[in-house]
């Protein structure tokens, strides 16, 4: 098990450019499996889920190319079935979520498919009621063999049906899309996700011979085709790096750029940070943050306290709560965290409040902030990451700090964030990888 080691308090400066968005990459990576013919993906960032992902491909017969860095050509001529019954393909898909979302494709193209309960973030109950009800509606038939632990999904014909969605889950959607734009007739789908994530699958698929109405809107109008082709796709910059990098920028009082942040796609992230009293610029697609010292809360209309809730899109994304929670603690005045969507991801605060932080965690999804306005600093402490996105607000938080933290288990971080250790030691943070 790694670790980092931070030594705190210090002002960094630069540019950073954000990786490509992880939760699109798991997306667009699975609808591979829809063609035999060639895809080619552009600004893949290299990280822990991703890379499991391309591996897990590759695993079950996909060809794998790289084409530098960032570029990977995907080719599913054939998959090996038997494969997807061993305890290899088990342990693979037990540590990743997202290969959840091969389900969708594997339907679509070859009529069947295995599902083994997958990984990922223990942040509270995922479940995956949305994937199996919407595939059901299309006409798969699941099948548990308990002594395996193994759904077998099969379907002699994907059928074009309404849905609304019980929950506007990203994934769920996502492979519900999938194995709709291959399925005979006419598939509504509506409360589906409406992230720009979901949003850049469709405009894929479009460009592979898909006929989906509605992008961008919770409403998706999919007529199937039998075939689908190869492509060439370029990812988003990651939505949760750039609010990420300006909640370290505004922690450590530092001048920083972030680079090519596909401003037009960020949604409620830029405004809940000004509402945060964060100063910065849209300088063409970059954001420019200056150094401040401090940064005041805004207090509702009523003179009420600042509440920051996440919500589905185009609500303010989960994934940023724990940093927003990690900016309040510094801010001149109070914020109520209202965590809704997971009920776990709240729990890292009580090693914020071991490093000086002033919160009351009211239940597992509200906290109250009280901000110490950069009179006090935050106290460097040994900690350890629980989860991607709370890994990642402990970072900020001891790069704020004054003395020395280390920060354990820090592959959940890496699953998530492409070399952040060499990428801020760049903007002049004291950070190093102590291998265990």
């Amino acid at each position: 098990m790694s670790s980092f080691e931070i030594i705190g308090g210090k002002k960094l400066s630069g540019e950073i450019i954000p990786q490509g968005a992880k939760n699109e990459a798991l997306q667009v990576i699975c609808a591979c499996l829809l063609t035999s013919e060639k895809v080619t993906i552009h600004n893949i960032p290299d990280i822990r889920d991703v890379n499991k992902l391309i591996e897990l491909l590759e695993a079950i017969g996909v060809k794998i190319s790289r084409n530098g860095s960032s570029s990977v050509t995907f080719e599913a001529t054939e998959i090996n079935f038997d494969y997807l019954r061993t305890k290899d393909f088990r342990d693979k898909v037990g540590s990743l979520r997202g290969s959840i979302m091969i389900l969708g494709p594997m339907l679509a193209r070859y009529g069947k498919g295995f599902v083994f309960i997958p990984g990922g973030d223990k942040i509270g109950r995922r479940r995956l009621d949305t994937h199996f009800l919407g595939l059901q509606k299309l006409g798969a038939n699941f099948e548990y063999h308990q002594q395996e632990q193994l759904f077998t999904v099969t379907s002699s014909g994907l059928r074009g049906a309404y849905m609304l969605l019980d929950e506007a889950s990203v994934t769920g959607t996502a492979n519900i899309l999938m194995a709709a734009v291959m399925a005979t007739g006419t598939t509504t789908i509506f409360n589906a996700a409406c992230e720009p994530y979901v949003s850049q699958l469709c405009r894929m698929l479009v460009s592979m011979g898909a006929k989906i109405e509605g992008i961008g809107s919770n409403l998706l109008s999919v007529t199937g085709v039998d075939q689908l082709h190869g492509c060439d796709h370029t990812l988003l910059s990651d939505m949760i790096e750039v609010g990420s990098f300006i909640g370290l920028a505004a922690m450590t009082g530092s001048e920083i750029t972030i680079k090519n942040v596909n401003y037009q796609q960020l949604g409620l992230i830029p405004e809940v940070f000004k509402r945060m009293g964060i100063r910065f610029e849209k300088r063409d697609d970059d954001i420019y943050i200056p150094a401040q010292e401090h940064y005041e809360v805004e207090t509702f209309m009523d003179g009420s306290i600042m509440t920051v809730a996440d919500a589905p899109w185009p609500g303010f994304t989960p994934d940023l709560i724990s940093i927003v929670l990690v900016i309040a603690t510094q801010a001149k005045g109070s914020v109520l965290i209202h965590q809704k969507m997971f009920e776990s991801r709240l729990f890292f605060v009580d090693k914020l409040i071991d490093m000086g932080a002033k919160i009351i965690l009211c239940d597992p999804h509200r906290a109250t902030v009280i901000g110490l306005d950069h009179q006090y600093q935050l106290r460097g402490i040994r900690m350890s990451s629980p989860d991607i996105r709370a890994g990642v607000a402990l970072l900020i938080s001891a790069l704020s700090a004054e003395g020395t933290s280390i920060i354990d288990n820090i592959e959940q971080i890496d699953r998530g964030y492409q070399q952040i250790d060499l990428r801020l030691q760049k903007l002049g943070a004291q950070i190093r990888r102590i291998n265990g």
